[in-house]
Formats: C-alpha cells, structure tokens, sequence
C-alpha cells in the first residue's frame, strides 16, 4: 500500500516538474531556450549511489547524489511516503551487530554506513509519542505505529499478557478484514495469519481452531470499527504496556561491572534490574533532569535539584554512549514541545487532521448509512427472493400436485376400469358359481339318493349275509347230523361184521379155519348174506355222500352268487366314489366299503362248520385277498391294498366224499385237493 502511495508522490512530482518545464518552454523566448539548452548540455550529470529503503510492508529504492546529507535521503523518503510528522522516524542500519540511526545533518557516504549495493535503511519510529490519540495526526503516521508496534509484541519485543494479545489480535483482524460476515469469514480464515506471539502459544495447549474461536468472539464485537479508528483503538491498548517505547541498553555503575539496563522513552530514562524490565529500580523524568553529558564511555546525569545525587553509569562501547545521548536528546526535545504552543505548522496539521477526521467520520456514517440501506435493500431482496423462491416452490408443489392428481385419475380410471372388469369377471364367477352351486346341489341330491340306494343294498347285502350265516349254521348241524349218522353206520357196519365172523366160526368152525375146504355153495351162501348187508349200507353211504356233495354245490354256486353280487356293489361303489370323492364324500364311502368289507370277511370267513368233515387227511389253500379294506384310500389307486396274501384254510372230506371226488383221477387213494381263490388288480374273483 505505501509503495503504491510512494509511486503515487513521485508520479504526481514528476508531472508537476514537467508541467513547470513545459510552462517555462512556451512561455520562454528562443535565445533562453537556447541558453538552457547550452548550459544543460555543459553541467555534469551528478554521480548517484543506490538506496533501499525498508519499511514495515514496503521496500522503496532511490538514486542518491554523492553529496547528500541523511536529511536530503530522509526527507526524499518521507516525500515519497506523503509523510510530515517526521520527527517520529528515522532511518536504522546495522554495522557490526549493532543498529545505528543515519545521521541527518551529516553526508550520507561519510558515515560508517554497510558498503553494499544498494545500500540497506529501515525507516522506522525512532521516538514514540506519550499519547498516541493526541499526537498522531496523520493516517500514514498512525499505520506505520501500529505496523511497528505490531512487530514488535510478535516479536516479543514488548511483552503483552495472553488476553490483551486476543483483544489486540482482534483489532488487527478488524483492521484487515473490516467488520466481521459469518458468511464471507468461514471457520480457518486466519490460518495464515500471525497474530500471536509465540510464547502465548507454547504457554497454553490450545489448537489454531481454538484460538481463531477466541478472536473471532472478540473481532464479531468491533463491527462498525473503522481501519484507522481500529488501529488507534490497538496503539491506545499498547502504549499502556510497560516495554512500549523504550529503548533498552546494557549499562555498569562501574567499568568492570555490566549489571544494570538503561531504558529511555518519552517521559525519560530509567534504570532496570538486568532480569526485570518491568519495574525500574529508579527513574528520571526529562522535567527533573538539568543536563546529560557524555565523554568517551561514561555518561553522566546531572539532576535538576543541585543537591541531588549525580548519576554515572558506563557502557561497553563509545557508539553505545553516543547513541544512548542521541535518543536522550532526542526524547528531550519532544518532551519540551509538547509542553509548549503549537507552532503555525503543527496548528495547521492538527486543523487539518480534524477536518480529516470531520470528514472521515461523515463519509464513515454516510457508509454506513450506504450500507445500512444497501443491507436492508440486500435484506429486502433476500426476502422477496425468499418470497418468489417460496412461490415457485408453492407453484412447483402444484404442479406437481396437479400432475400427480392426474396420474391418480389415470390411475383411479384404470383402476375403475379393472374393477369393472373384475365386476364383470366376478359376476361371471358368481353365475358359475352359481352354476356349480345348483349343480352341487342336484349332485348332493343324487348322492343323497346314491346314499339311499347304497345302504339299501347294502342292508340288503347284510341280509343275504344274514342268511348265508344262518343257512350255514344249518348246513352245519345238518353235517353233524350226517356225521353222526355216518359213524353210526360205519359202527352198525363194524358191529355186522363182527356178528357175522362170530357166526361163521360157532357155525362152521372148521371153515374158518379151513375155508379152502368149504363147499363153493355154503361158502357163497355165508357171504351172500354179509354181503346183502354191506350192499344195503354201502348204498346208504353213497346216498349220503350224493347229498352232501349235492348240498356242497348248491352251498358254492350261492356263494358265487353272492360273490358276483357283491362285484357288482363293488363296481357300483367304485364307479359312486369316483364321481363323490370330487365332492368330499370319501369319508362316507370309506364306511361304506368298510361295513360291506366286515360283512363279506364275516360271510366268507365263516365258512360253514360242515365244510370241516372233508379234513380227512386232504386240504384246501385258499389265496385269497380282501376285497374291502378297512382302512381309508390311499391315493394311489382307488383300491389302496395292492399287495395280496394267502389264506390257507383246511376243509375236511368225509371218506365216501373222497372216494367219489376220486374217481375222477388216477389213483384210488385220498389225494390233496388244492382250491385256489384268488383276486387281481382287476378285482375279478376266480375259483
């Protein structure tokens, strides 16, 4: 910014220099002109040497004539700077570790300046002022203090406690950025930033995010804080410290000895403790002190009061001394005229700087008033931005309403349109199922009459099972009856033989014995008789054995008969379970088929006790399977018993039975008689 300004200067003094240049050329007469240009063609080009100037943000360079002094250098400088309150600064060098201050009234080369190119000057504060509000008329001269004084409470040059560093950090930060927008300074903006000292940082444990927390709470209070009213506000807080202004220098009571520091600023010379800076052991204000005089290393002070105690101190080199009596000189000299009126310039300077003031402080309301209006005008247009954003929501809302409403009449139209189809498909089902319903019904009732007709057979097949039972019973006894009308006949016919052996032997003993001596016609005559007799019974045998045979098949061809009745209830429940085991009816079949299944085990089990009399040695095994079971369906077959057994069931034959069953075969002897019943997959029964 102050190299900007210098630029500014200069430029504004070379246009005036050659505005005067071209008045003087259009005004001139020719010989004049001609003069000036045969006396600038014979004066010598003055040799120059180069000058950096360093201030606290800029660096400038000058070329310098030979011949010039430190106040010819000093005041270019402070020309450039647009600088008048001067006899604040000077220009700092350093030679052999030591700064020195230029001095003015002496040539710039003749000094013991560094011997470079260009040649280096700090232009610094050399004497601070007692108050800073009330001498620091000029902006520039205010931010070259506050720049300085900045450095050096960075620098630790002065010290500063831990919270005056915060508030002073956030007057520079106010400075800097102006008034704090959370919007604009986002968390980490001052990371780049040094305003602390490093010491506070290494004597608290804090992160950067927390002490950028710490200054921003203090910077968000200095809104409406102007940059030079800031930075009065940071200088106010700084010259209260008490390093602020004062030049320290290691001095000795006695030559041997350097034990103590010398300390001068504005109000006047104080004498520190070498481990405190703080506090001075003793103190001499510029008011009380009569003269200060220097030879070689010593320095004497010499108190106003004569009586008082004259103070001498020495210090470890003659530059030290005559630098320590320049700063008391120089110190004095303002001490003195600030006591004393004004001069005409400082007058107009101070007018001047309150006209500046004045004008700074209306143009400061008039911004802000300007940006008091221009933020509720920005304020003002975020609502009605806010206002139409909020609008076209609302109108995009709608819409989007409106579009969603007509997706669901779309929606609710096809909707609309399925449920007709469903209505339609539904009543379609009702008709059917109405359909079904009544033809249910009609099945329901032709099962009720199936139902009726199956038990009144099947009463009807108990009844015949009934009979069979009963007839079988009959035929039983009747068997025991011949039985017993057998083995009476076969005792009478084993008691007759007897009677006729015991009457052949008290008849004719000797033709028992001797029957080859018997006359043929005797011998016919006996045997005739025993023979009549066994004729006779073996004719009653036969006749028995024909009825019984008779009766026998009469007994099988009912059984047939039954049999065949009973395929055909069987093929008739099948063909009705068929049709009924769609409708749920299974159950009363599976009773159904399970009484007519005991009522045919017990009419076919039971065979009659008749049928016994043919176990005479010979056997009947009957494979026979359940043509019923009492167990449910499976889902298989209709007919779940699929596997089939044998049931070997013995009947008795009476010996005249087997004789005449065997005359039809070869041999004349009882044979086995195998009767095989058995039934297959077509549930046909063959004997």
């Amino acid at each position: 910014m102050f190299g900007l300004i210098l630029l500014w200067n200069l430029t504004k003094k070379m246009l005036l220099n050659f505005h005067h240049s071209m008045f003087d050329f259009r005004c001139g007469c020719p010989h004049q002109l001609k003069n000036m240009s045969i006396r600038g063609l014979k004066k010598k080009q003055p040799k120059t040497f180069k000058v950096r100037i360093i201030t606290v943000d800029a660096e400038m360079e000058f070329s310098c004539e030979m011949k010039w002094k430190g106040k010819d250098l000093f005041d270019l400088v402070c020309r450039a700077l647009g600088l008048r309150e001067t006899w604040f600064f000077g220009l700092q060098y350093t030679i052999k570790g030591m700064c020195t201050w230029l001095k003015m009234d002496k040539k710039v080369l003749d000094q013991e300046i560094p011997k470079e190119d260009p040649i280096s000057f700090h232009f610094l504060a050399k004497f601070y002022p007692e108050k800073v509000e009330e001498e620091l008329l000029q902006e520039i001269t205010q931010h070259l203090f506050f720049l300085q004084v900045k450095k050096q409470i960075l620098d630790e040059e002065i010290y500063c406690s831990p919270e005056a560093t915060v508030l002073l950090a956030s007057y520079a930060v106010q400075a800097k950025y102006g008034d704090y927008d959370p919007n604009f300074h986002e968390p980490g903006f001052l990371a780049h930033d040094e305003l602390l000292p490093k010491r506070v940082l290494r004597q608290y444990q804090l992160t950067a995010e927390m002490w950028e927390e710490k200054i921003t709470a203090w910077y968000a209070e200095h809104r409406g804080i102007a940059r030079d009213e800031a930075e009065m506000n940071y200088l106010k807080i700084a010259q209260d410290l008490e390093m602020y202004g004062v030049n320290y220098f290691p001095i000795a009571q006695n030559k041997n000895h350097t034990d103590l520091l010398l300390g001068v600023d504005a109000k006047g010379i104080h004498i520190y403790s070498i481990n405190n800076r703080f506090s001075p052991n003793k103190s001499f204000e510029w008011s009380s002190i009569r003269n200060i005089s220097c030879s070689e290393k010593e320095l004497t002070i010499k108190p106003l009061d004569k009586k008082a105690e004259v103070f001498k101190f020495f210090s470890s080199q003659l530059k030290v001394n005559k630098l320590i009596f320049q700063l008391c000189i120089g110190n004095h000299d303002l001490f003195m005229r600030r006591r004393k009126v004004d001069s005409i310039e400082i007058q107009q300077m101070k007018a001047q700087a309150r006209e500046e003031k004045a004008r700074k402080k209306m143009e400061n309301q008039r911004l802000a008033r300007e940006k008091q209006l221009r933020e509720e005008a920005e304020r003002a247009k975020e609502e009605l931005e806010r206002r139409l954003f909020q609008l076209e929501d609302e109108a995009r809302q709608a819409n989007e309403a409106l579009l969603r409403s007509q997706e669901a009449a779309e929606l609710l139209a096809e909707k609309a349109q399925i449920a007709e189809e469903e209505a339609k498909l539904l009543a379609q089902n009702a008709a059917e199922a109405e359909q079904e319903r009544q033809r249910l019904e009609l099945t329901a009732l032709k099962s009720k009459e199936e139902k009726r007709l199956m038990e009144q057979k099947m009463r009807e097949a108990e009844l015949i099972a009934v009979k069979l039972v009963k007839e079988s019973d009959r035929r039983a006894k009747e068997a025991e009856h011949l039985k017993q009308d057998l083995h009476e006949a076969r005792e009478a016919e084993r008691k007759a033989k007897q009677k006729l052996l015991d009457i052949t032997r008290l008849n004719y003993p000797h033709m028992a014995k001797y029957p080859q001596y018997c006359p043929g016609d005797s011998r016919d005559a006996i045997f005739d008789k025993g023979s009549i007799k066994l004729d006779l019974k073996d004719i009653d045998l036969k006749r028995l054995s024909f009825e019984i045979e008779r009766e026998r098949l009469d007994y099988l061809e009912k059984s047939r008969k039954f049999e065949d009745r009973l395929k055909e209830l069987k093929s008739e429940i099948h063909a009705l379970k068929l049709e009924e085991k769609q409708a749920g009816l299974c159950s009363h079949w599976n009773e159904v088929l399970s009484s007519l299944d005991h009522s045919l085990d017990h009419s076919l089990g039971s065979a009659p006790s008749w049928m016994k009399t043919f176990e005479t040695g010979d056997s009947l095994d009957v494979n026979l399977q359940r043509p019923f079971p009492a167990y449910l369906l499976n889902t298989a077959s209709s007919w779940p018993c699929t596997n089939k057994t044998q049931h070997m069931v013995p009947v008795e034959k009476s010996s005249s039975q087997a004789n005449s069953l065997a005359a039809n075969s070869v041999g004349t002897g009882a044979r086995k008689q195998i009767i095989k019943v058995q039934q297959h997959d077509s549930d046909v029964i063959y004997i």
